[in-house]
């Protein structure tokens, strides 16, 4: 596993991340984490995805970095009718999870494919965390080669695979790898899980995304990014979500955030 990791940068970069973000604020996102893959399951469950309406799952769109500010548009191309079955699909049947991921995929030729894979691994994640991982082009974008999971792995760790749903399985392969080698060398603060994988990865991008600015941008536009709380929370999705919309008001959450 310490080949696979690049464990001296990994630390390095959480030591970054400390100087914006503490471990209490890491904890809470973990914290929030929980209580979005609770809202995923109450509505994706086995017994209750088959009451999945277009408001409830608007309502897991929203939660999603990706497709927060294409929920509509994407219901719109999308009905219910049609993703319902493709989600018991991904998320139920008994293909292997490569086959599942990558039919879902190409079940939505529409969408940009960065949000399909997305939304994949997201329904996946949250509502089989035990099962399944997170791959979000913040984690790694395969048409651009950036992200954080190639921050903090060797460079001969291939993520790339001939199909989508193969990617997906080498994706798993690197986030358990960080996993394991961050909790035994105490780069990952939070023991979580597979979601204290998620705020480490998250923090790193921030680290990566707060670097890059810093060379690129203007110091005016550096000052209206979010802080790393709140730039991790808006990446995993859990930024001012009301985790209990299904179960209260079905009305819409309202307007679109800025940043996103």
């Amino acid at each position: 596993m310490s080949q696979v990791v690049d464990t001296p940068t990994a630390k390095e970069l959480m030591q970054e991340a400390l100087q914006k973000i503490s471990e209490t604020e890491q904890s809470a996102l973990a914290d929030d984490l929980e209580k979005k893959s609770r809202h995923f399951q109450s509505v994706l469950g086995r017994k209750e995805i088959d009451s999945l309406d277009h408001e409830r799952l608007k309502s897991l769109l929203r939660s999603i970095f990706s497709t927060r500010r294409k929920a509509t548009a994407i219901l719109e191309q999308y009905p219910i009718e049609v993703l319902r079955p493709n989600i018991q699909v991904l998320l139920y049947g008994t293909a292997a999870i490569q086959d599942r991921f990558e039919s879902f995929c190409f079940g939505l030729e529409g969408i940009d494919g960065n949000i399909r894979f997305d939304l994949a691994s997201e329904l996946l994640h949250f509502t089989q965390p035990d099962r399944y991982w997170l791959w979000t082009r913040w984690m790694w974008d395969p048409k651009t080669k950036t992200g954080s999971l190639p921050l903090v792995i060797m460079d001969d760790f291939t993520l790339h695979r001939d199909t989508i749903g193969s990617t997906y399985v080498r994706i798993g392969e690197a986030v358990t790898f960080i996993n394991d080698v961050g909790q035994a060398a105490g780069f990952q603060r939070i023991a979580r899980g597979l979601f204290g994988t998620d705020v480490y990865l998250a923090c790193v991008y921030g680290v990566y995304l707060y670097t890059v600015l810093k060379m690129r941008m203007t110091q005016e536009f550096n000052k209206v990014m979010p802080q790393m709380p709140e730039l991790a929370a808006r990446l995993l999705g859990t930024h001012r979500m009301d985790f209990q919309l299904h179960t209260k008001s079905l009305a819409s959450s309202g307007g679109e955030e800025p940043w996103a």
